[in-house]
């Protein structure tokens, strides 16, 4: 257990903790967020996703994210949430394109989508084109799994990755299953990071592989950053300030240099960018040299992803610098 220091009057910006802006790198990931359709609500969801939202991705939207896929090289990584990013428009179709032009992609899944009428057949679909699962199971024991996500998603979890094993997940080194830990919501100021990845991973593995004879690659640790849902209940119990304090008390300045943001682009459902999907929750758009908001349709205009000079950071940006670290790729240190 992290001890939380004595907290300061005032939080000092990102940019002060840094000493200087945070400036973008070459553009090497694309994130997608297909739309907030999903089959659970979970309590921790910055998306605030769920069975009952329908924004999702537009065709037009769709169709030139494919373009972009096809005409910048330099994407190495095509990143899919949600959601649940499976059931909103367009995730098929920019699974195929990215993989017809051998760039990686990752599918942020929830698991318990294989067993919603009509998407029985994504663990083939998911073999056949070699997607990188990662795959939210925010603890291994089922009670704090299904206090979080909702009743019987743990056993549904562990069923989805038994199919998933049987397909050669987390075997064949071209199929490869991570699994994501999110620590519970605080409910009082005694706060903690994250535990250590590379030790939890293993007890994971020991309980996974003992239980239920299952197997994955790596598990990822990440913070709850204070958006969506967690920011609800923190905001609910007084806790968003002291919870703010306890991050920015923990910078680490060594984990800079990894932050997804740098090279990566979010882009939401209807073609807007961000400089992550945090700030894509939070409405606050990437900026290119002229302070203008950035779009997808922009950048194919301009021939170039590399227009974002600067990253727009906010307080919530300790989320991702405390302690080791925290990306949608875990720890960072």
């Amino acid at each position: 257990m992290v001890q939380s220091k004595p907290a300061p009057q005032t939080l000092p910006s990102f940019e002060a903790a840094l000493g200087q802006p945070l400036t973008k790198m070459p553009i090497s990931v694309l994130q997608v967020n297909l739309g907030r359709k999903c089959n659970l609500s979970c309590s921790h969801c910055h998306v605030e996703a769920g069975p009952h939202r329908t924004e999702e991705l537009s065709p037009e939207v769709c169709d030139q994210l494919v373009e972009m896929i096809h005409r910048f090289p330099q994407i190495q990584t095509v990143d899919l949430t949600g959601g649940a990013p499976e059931m909103n428009y367009g995730f098929r179709p920019i699974v195929e394109a990215a993989r017809s032009q051998g760039k990686e992609v990752i599918v942020r899944s929830n698991l318990t989508i294989f067993f919603e009428p009509g998407y029985e057949d994504l663990p083939d679909y998911f073999a056949q084109h070699q997607v990188r699962v990662v795959a939210s199971l925010p603890c291994y024991l089922a009670d704090n799994v299904d206090k979080m996500r909702g009743q019987g998603v743990y056993q549904d979890s562990i069923q989805a990755l038994q199919l998933l094993n049987q397909k050669g997940y987390g075997q064949d080194p071209n199929l490869v299953i991570d699994l994501v830990y999110n620590p519970p919501v605080p409910m009082s100021e005694d706060f903690s990071l994250t535990p250590k990845q590379a030790g939890l991973e293993q007890d994971y593995k020991a309980y996974l592989s003992e239980q239920f004879g299952i197997q994955f690659n790596r598990l990822f640790t990440i913070t709850n950053l204070p958006i969506g849902r967690t920011k609800f209940h923190l905001n609910h119990r007084q806790l968003h300030g002291p919870y703010l304090r306890f991050l920015a008390q923990h910078h680490n300045g060594g984990t800079v240099a990894h932050l997804m943001c740098r090279n990566e682009l979010s882009v939401d459902y209807l073609g807007q960018v961000y400089d992550c999907d945090f700030n894509q929750m939070e409405g606050i758009p990437a900026l290119d040299g002229q302070g203008q908001p950035v779009t997808v349709e922009a950048l194919l205009e301009r021939g170039t992803l590399d227009v974002v000079g600067q990253v727009q950071t906010r307080p919530y940006c300790y989320g991702c610098t405390a302690g080791s670290g925290s990306s949608c790729g875990g720890s960072l240190v």
